[in-house]
């Protein structure tokens, strides 16, 4: 099914099992005591699974490039023997490893950054230093050394990371980079630090060592390469020695969302694609490939000669081999919501993932085969009851799962109707295939009561009965004006041209982004080209960095998006996906209102108060995304005729909705059972 993403690829010395490259993620594994264990263990996973390619999160080859003060280092043969652990691991699985060396420059989070230039990101509070000429060369030899020194760990090989913004990106280009040595002005001494790092690096490793080299194809920010440069710096790449060019997008600085879940899949292939034939050594492409049939036509279109696929190793290590054995309806699909995995980096916490909470957890959290078959009964097919009766047919239970509703799927089906997070049907695509394959009876449109759990005799009973919105409670609250977001976005109820939004919270948001959105037409995460065209990239890269006006489809209504406190709309969206929320509600003319509060509503429209000004807004809906309440009632019949009642998800906690929170509860409960 597969033939071209599943090929193997000769790199002349060896050959990749297949064209797929697990690419690099900070798990921040490395960071923790005995982290280097089970970061083998995570890795050995991938490689079991029959990934050809592993490639680590970025280690610095200095004290100054570490992303963070205490982030993991590859400088002394003492960092290579420990190492150790997580090559044999890969090595005893058939796999193949490369350690990424990443110099953060001015993206570090510590006092000693250093860069090109003294110029602060925009996304950092402090200022780098300006290295020193002699300092430029003596990063050059930390990168050879690190090398080197991954070498000597076993490693495969090494990627160097060139893209990204980090600290070679910023010698790369003018943006960054107002230096007047030999390090500096023209494009060709703009280039030498990389060029000279690859070449160097080498002539210390050898013929039979790979050296991937991520380029930045698409920087995404103002002043950024041109594609005439980008083309001569991969060819100078190309000629000082490095095995494979992988494909970096964006800077984390940039405007443009490059691996959220509003960017179609395989978003920016095309760059890849542009630059193919320019070069003689593999390609890569990446960001936003998440299935095997996405990588597979990215290969046979000619676009790239490999694919790499980071978060997707996340929500299911056997991402491969479920392709290779025709199961690609089993695989735990990444969303791409980055809740769990990059939202935990950049918050310093241990990456997991929101399908798939094991993920760098393999140490702790397993679903072993159970010595003691059960009878579990369990209510609500939400995140968090599909979670727990697959998970506990898979371990060997008997389950019975019960579900209201004629789907499965629960708060998911509401968010995989928001534009930008059509993923999500993936996950319950998922669960469908795992209730099946291990045998879940599932009972639609069954509202169960407690006597007929009582009734059955269950071991155990899972109530996941999940949460319904909270009402306002203001004149006018039953006005037919007022609808809640459920309404809305189940398509029970339509709203017209002007609508208020009670709530600034992230379902506020989802129901922002929906109304805001023709349904007739393509939402722009399932079409390239609109996608490239609201978010201001030129594909026809006429500037440097690629980046030209946002040109947004116009609102088919007008939108007021209300809270009652002051400050910042979506304060508790993820770090690194609320900007993009604001961004495109802002790209639409959402207007955002602080600090209101709420009189009445009635035939004129909202009556409200900003500070002390007050207003009527003449909406024709008020559409409320004031919370959730716990759906508990069938918990609270049964607590005390059953002493193995379990309470998950939003029936246990109702805030926000967090379905990473419900589906890992749901997992270790079931784990542990």
């Amino acid at each position: 099914m597969y033939k071209h993403l599943l090929a193997p690829l000769d790199l002349g010395f060896t050959t990749l099992k297949n064209r797929v490259l697990m690419g690099s993620m900070h798990t921040n594994l490395e960071e923790i005591p005995g982290g280097l264990e089970r970061a083998a263990v995570f890795y050995a996973e991938r490689a079991r699974g029959q990934v050809g390619l592993i490639v680590t999160g970025g280690i610095a080859p200095n004290k100054a490039g570490a992303v963070a003060q205490h982030a993991s280092l590859m400088q002394t043969p003492e960092h290579a023997k420990s190492h150790r652990v997580i090559t044999e691991a890969v090595h005893k699985e058939g796999g193949k490893i490369c350690m990424q060396i990443l110099h953060a420059g001015r993206y570090a989070y510590h006092a000693n950054g250093v860069s090109a230039s003294a110029i602060r990101s925009p996304i950092n509070k402090t200022t780098p230093r300006a290295l020193e000429t002699k300092e430029v060369w003596e990063t050059i030899d930390d990168y050879v050394n690190s090398a080197v020194m991954a070498k000597e760990a076993g490693y495969d090989g090494v990627e160097i990371m060139g893209s990204e913004g980090y600290l070679i990106n910023q010698f790369i280009v003018k943006r960054t980079n107002h230096r007047e040595d030999e390090f500096g002005g023209s494009y060709e001494n703009r280039i030498k630090l990389p060029i000279e790092i690859v070449k160097r690096t080498r002539e210390k490793v050898g013929k039979d060592f790979i050296i991937i080299y991520r380029l930045s194809m698409l920087d995404l920010v103002p002043e950024g390469s041109t594609w005439e440069e980008v083309v001569q710096l991969a060819k100078a790449i190309e000629a000082a020695g490095a095995t494979i060019i992988n494909t970096g997008i964006g800077w984390h600085e940039a405007r443009v969302p490059t691996i959220g879940t509003v960017v179609p899949r395989a978003g920016f292939a095309w760059v890849t694609k542009r630059l193919m034939g320019e070069v003689n050594i593999p390609l890569i492409a990446t960001n936003r490939i998440n299935m095997p049939e996405v990588g597979e036509k990215i290969i046979a279109d000619g676009a790239a000669d490999m694919v790499s696929m980071a978060r997707p190793f996340l929500a299911d290590e056997n991402l491969v081999l479920k392709a290779i054995e025709n199961r690609a309806h089993e695989i735990n699909t990444c969303i791409a919501c980055n809740q769990a995995c990059l939202d935990h980096t950049f918050e310093g916490k241990l990456s997991s993932c929101i399908v798939n909470p094991r993920a760098c957890h393999e140490t702790e959290l397993n679903f072993l085969p159970t010595q003691n078959p059960k009878k579990i009964g369990v209510v609500g097919a939400g995140p968090a009851g599909l979670a727990a009766a697959t998970i506990a047919a898979e371990r060997g239970h008997q389950v019975d799962l019960y579900e209201a509703a004629d789907e499965i799927g629960g708060q998911f089906n509401m968010a995989k109707v928001i534009p930008g997070k059509e993923e999500y049907h993936q996950t319950i695509r998922y669960y469908d295939a795992m209730i099946k394959k291990h045998g879940v009876n599932l009972s639609l449109n069954h509202r169960v009561t407690a006597d007929e759990l009582l009734k059955n005799q269950y071991d155990e009973i899972i109530i996941a009965t999940g949460v319904s919105p909270r009402k306002v409670n203001f004149p006018g609250h039953d006005h037919p004006k007022v609808v809640s977001y459920a309404e809305v976005l189940s398509g029970k109820k339509t709203v017209g041209k002007s609508v208020a939004i009670i709530g600034a919270g992230g379902i506020g948001f989802d129901t922002a982004e929906f109304l805001t959105h023709n349904p007739h037409h393509v939402s722009p995460s399932m079409d390239v080209e609109k996608y490239m065209k609201e978010w201001g990239v030129d594909m026809d890269y006429a500037t440097g960095g690629a980046v030209e006006k946002p040109e947004p489809e116009a609102s088919p209504r007008q939108v007021y998006l209300l809270k009652r406190s002051i400050g910042k709309h979506g304060k508790g969206l993820g770090k690194t996906t609320g900007w993009i929320h604001r961004a495109s509600l802002m790209m639409k003319g959402v207007i955002h209102l602080a600090n209101v509060t709420y009189h009445k509503v009635d035939d004129e429209g909202f009556h409200i108060s900003v500070g002390e000004e007050q207003k009527v807004l003449p909406v024709d809906n008020v559409v409320v995304c004031a919370g959730q309440e716990p759906l508990r009632k069938l918990w609270d019949d049964l607590t005390s005729k059953h002493d193995r009642v379990h309470l998950i998800g939003g029936a246990d906690e109702a805030s926000q909705l967090d379905a990473k929170r419900a589906i890992k509860q749901a997992s270790y409960l079931v784990a542990g059972i």
